[in-house]
């Protein structure tokens, strides 16, 4: 099953954007030439999803090597604001540091070479970590296939396919598997307010592959659920804790709970580097919160009196016990009293 788009690309020394805030009335790619537009990117969801989002902050450091290494006295010191620049960008989905980190490993192991060593070096790192990502996803979406019977209807939010990964996506990369099985798998779509991703996003590119999707609004899952028309629900993480608990798009908890109510299965699809392991449960891990025009306007258009208080909080966290298996490349793991062991591979299921 082939991607007909490409969410970003490393090109020509630019960093080549698929911007999702047009989608899905336009196509557009932003040509990031330098560190900067990168993670303005990222802040304003031109691009998003937490794998991409670390793809993407290593290829801002590469651009912002690349522009020190014109005056390489200030480079060191001035990569330093690179990355603190990037790491400010948003605070949840933990792929991102985890990016930041592996390349800030590169410069710490060639401080004592030439600038220009370094910046190729870092350059080597972040095509490594795009060629990582796509292989990860393919093997976490055969690894999930096996939770999907023929015939099956699954329940998603948000966007977790391959718009949130360089390729394949996680939640959707489990579907794309399991249709390449051959088997018949129908998906209903949250619409996931305030932004939509669910109604701009996941349709728009599960429409491009063929698989049939049902758009729904967030409020009625439950209603779908009591009548017997949801089977799975499947959702992407940004930051799991060592114990399981999940961080994940605003409104994942409330599915997680209903699946339970129903007796439904609640599955969360997300690659190692999404698990922070540094972080013994979900209470540690930071709720961003975002602008209140998010809520108040919908594509240009207020849709909320003029001054109203507004709490808008993008994640939520959804306790492990409600969740029946974890999906990641190294097998899936299930609960056993709200815990996992999340390093031992030979606990795959």
């Amino acid at each position: 099953m082939g991607q007909s788009f490409t969410t970003l690309r490393w090109e020509e020394r630019s960093l080549v954007l698929l911007d999702q805030t047009k989608l899905p009335e336009q196509e557009v790619y932003l040509v990031c030439t330098d560190y900067r537009m990168v993670a303005d990117a990222i802040r304003r969801l031109a691009v998003r999803g937490a794998p991409a989002i670390g793809v993407a902050g290593a290829f801002g450091v590469v651009l912002g090597a690349f522009e020190l290494i014109q005056n390489p006295k200030d480079f060191f010191a001035g990569l330093e604001a690179v990355f603190a620049e990037l790491a400010g960008t948003r605070p949840t989905a933990v792929n991102l540091f985890w990016a930041l980190d592996r390349m800030k490993k590169v410069v710490v192991a060639r401080r004592a070479e030439a600038p220009a060593v370094v910046a190729a070096a870092l350059e080597a790192e972040a095509l490594c970590l795009y060629q990582e990502d796509i292989d990860t996803n393919r093997r976490l979406g055969t690894h999930g296939a096996a939770l999907l019977q023929d015939g099956m209807t699954v329940l998603t939010i948000c966007n977790a396919g391959a718009l949130a990964t360089v390729a394949h996506g996680t939640a959707l990369a489990v579907i794309r598997a399991a249709v390449q099985e051959g088997k018949r798998i129908q998906v209903v779509a949250c619409e996931t307010r305030p932004l939509l991703q669910g109604a701009r996003l996941t349709t728009w590119e599960l429409m491009k592959d063929g698989i049939p999707v049902t758009l729904i609004t967030d409020n009625m899952a439950g209603y779908l659920m009591q009548q017997g028309q949801i089977q799975a629900v499947l959702t992407g993480a940004d930051r799991i804790a060592a114990n399981g608990d999940v961080a994940n798009k605003i409104g994942t908890y409330s599915l997680a709970v209903l699946a339970q109510a129903h007796g439904i299965p609640f599955y969360v699809a997300a690659p190692m580097s999404t698990f922070d392991l540094t972080l013994p449960d979900g209470q540690g891990i930071p709720i961003e919160e975002r602008a209140a025009e998010e809520v108040t306007w919908l594509r240009g258009q207020r849709i909320a009196p003029d001054g109203v208080a507004v709490y808008n909080p993008a994640f939520d966290l959804t306790p492990a016990r409600y969740v029946q298996a974890w999906i990641t490349e190294k097998g899936v793991f299930r609960g056993q009293a709200g815990k996992i062991k999340l390093m031992d591979e030979g606990s795959t299921d």
